[in-house]
């Protein structure tokens, strides 16, 4: 198994090049063609020229809400006209419809944390299940995305190959919802599933940096305050998990993916803007 391509940069902590991952078919996953990364807010002017010069950055697929980006702002990258973004969110957000601003609404993932713990406090003890692994609560909450926003994950698959030169996912932490997309991307396109485990696993060497990060930007930081490292550390089995559950519910990625109109011809546009030399 290779070691993850790290792209250290300043102005994010969790950012690699995907290149060099192989296939099935003994195709290999090319340089500078996808990018994943944690918030890319901080990055300052030499970090925005890299990645636009010499990774040859012309596309930025974000994966964050409507609530984090209201929050935290237009990133550096946002000035660049030759740059495209597409906003994607994986979560329903809470309450758009009923008037409340971005700016004022909780992190969606917080209104669920509040429901899991009344609905738990609502039932007695002895009638509560069983709390879940911490692998078998990732996975489900990656599931969620794919059940969710089908829509957000297919345009974000689209955006990534129609991409004119390399395109960046990113999300908050650069892990849970960004693994969830480019692993999704990588099995599309015949990455050996050991491969896409590994390249999932890899944020956990990142995550004390991670949450470091997060816990001075103004979107994340309340939220952060008390979750630790090690609930927070995405590992190989939770990634195993989930390609498995899509095998067992939906007879493969690539079965769910056409349930949602992804059709072969897609398939082979996004082979050729990764794998094609």
């Amino acid at each position: 198994m290779r070691s993850p391509n790290w792209i250290e940069l300043a102005g994010v902590v969790n950012m690699r090049d995907l290149g060099g991952l192989p296939t099935e078919e003994g195709d290999v996953v090319q340089p500078r063609r996808l990018l994943r990364s944690d918030n890319l807010q901080d990055l300052p002017v030499e970090s925005v020229r890299s990645l636009v010069d010499g990774y040859g950055l012309t596309d930025v697929v974000d994966l964050r809400t409507d609530v984090e980006v209201v929050r935290e702002g237009d990133g550096p990258l946002r000035a660049l006209a030759r740059v495209r973004h597409h906003h994607f969110t994986l979560y329903r957000d809470s309450s758009p419809e009923s008037g409340i601003p971005a700016a004022e609404r909780p992190l969606p993932w917080e209104v669920d944390e509040q429901a899991e713990r009344s609905e738990r406090a609502a039932t007695p003890a002895a009638h509560r299940p069983a709390a879940p692994s911490h692998d078998e609560f990732w996975s489900k909450h990656y599931l969620s995305y794919l059940e969710q926003r089908p829509d957000s994950v297919i345009a974000a698959l689209h955006a990534i190959a129609d991409s004119r030169g390399a395109a960046v996912v990113h999300c908050a932490a650069g892990k849970d919802r960004t693994g969830t997309i480019v692993g999704l991307a990588l099995k599309t396109v015949g990455v050996l599933d050991d491969e896409i485990i590994a390249d999932f696993a890899a944020s956990a060497e990142r995550v004390p940096l991670i949450l470091e990060r997060l816990r001075s930007r103004p979107a994340y930081a309340a939220n952060l305050r008390d979750k630790t490292v090690a609930q927070q550390s995405p590992t190989t089995d939770t990634m195993r998990l989930l390609l498995g559950t899509l095998e067992q519910q939906y007879g493969g990625a690539e079965n769910w993916l056409a349930d949602h109109d992804w059709t072969s011809r897609d398939t082979d546009r996004l082979r050729r803007k990764l794998l094609a030399p």
